[in-house]
């Protein structure tokens, strides 16, 4: 059979710049073994596949693939998935928010100038890490102690631990493990103290491999750092984050919060690649 495919560029602010994606569209006869393999080949952070919804209020379906597992929940493969889904033609029932069905139920995504944005879900796990899942974090990371400021699951999905350092330099200058020996998400977040962005962020995990890899920019991350900072007092009005400095990349991440108290993470998306993939069995 053959599949069309889009890969989009997510949160970057110019071509090349952001988080790729890989969508497959009209996935529904894929197998999860074949969509794992896929997700494989392309060799992304993540990749997704577009179905058709079970839920009735639902515009689209989603399965979101990382390396190593399916994931209800991320935030680049929301966006680029939804981009994509506009891109071929498709027409949601209302004009300015689109609904995604995927592993955490509806997610709203808003068409706004310039940028998608979704709705950011409710924490799956929130509350302070044990002494224990701390120190081996700060391990990890190869810091001291007395350099984090505040320290939280923020798991919305993907399994987020979130460290707060004090300043943006701190989070730019982490060289952490190069490998470990469980499984470990760790987004990392400390304030500039002038420009365009409010805050750095860093996202760490290990892949299937055991290596781990930075992701250049992390929707979900940014979700949950936002209700983290919110909550906490940090920040008491929408900012914009920065994310993929080290890599090279200009992501930037718009976080807003409306009169309801729902949080919105937004940014820029282009499909960069459309192809077709040809003898899928």
């Amino acid at each position: 059979m053959t599949y069309e495919f889009q890969m989009i560029d997510v949160f970057g602010t110019e071509p090349l710049s952001g988080n790729p994606l890989a969508v497959v569209l009209g996935a529904d006869a894929l197998t999860s073994d074949e969509m794992q393999r896929l997700t494989r080949w392309f060799n992304l952070s993540e990749t997704t596949f577009l179905l058709s919804p079970k839920h009735p209020a639902a515009d689209y379906r989603v399965r979101i693939f990382s390396l190593d597992r399916e994931i209800p929940f991320a935030g680049h493969p929301t966006l680029g998935s939804c981009h994509a889904w506009l891109c071929s033609g498709q027409v949601p029932r209302k004009e300015t928010e689109i609904i995604q069905e995927c592993g955490v139920g509806l997610v709203p995504v808003r068409r706004e100038p310039e940028r998608l944005s979704f709705g950011a879900p409710a924490l799956l796990r929130s509350g302070c890490p044990s002494p224990e899942e701390l120190t081996e974090a700060i391990q990890f990371l190869g810091i001291e102690p007395h350099e984090v400021v505040d320290a939280a699951w923020v798991d919305n999905g993907p399994g987020w631990l979130g460290i707060r350092l004090a300043s943006a330099q701190q989070v730019l200058a982490l060289c952490p493990q190069r490998h470990w020996p469980s499984r470990i998400d760790i987004g990392v977040v400390g304030p500039h103290s002038d420009g365009e962005a409010a805050f750095e962020v860093r996202a760490f995990f290990n892949n299937h491999l055991g290596t781990i890899v930075e992701d250049p920019v992390t929707g979900s991350l940014n979700a949950s750092l936002a209700q983290w900072l919110f909550s906490t007092g940090v920040v008491d009005e929408g900012y914009i984050a920065a994310q993929g400095t080290e890599l090279g990349r200009r992501g930037r991440i718009h976080v807003a919060r409306d009169n309801s108290g729902q949080f919105w993470i937004g940014g820029r998306t282009r499909t960069q690649v459309t192809g077709r993939l040809q003898g899928i069995p």
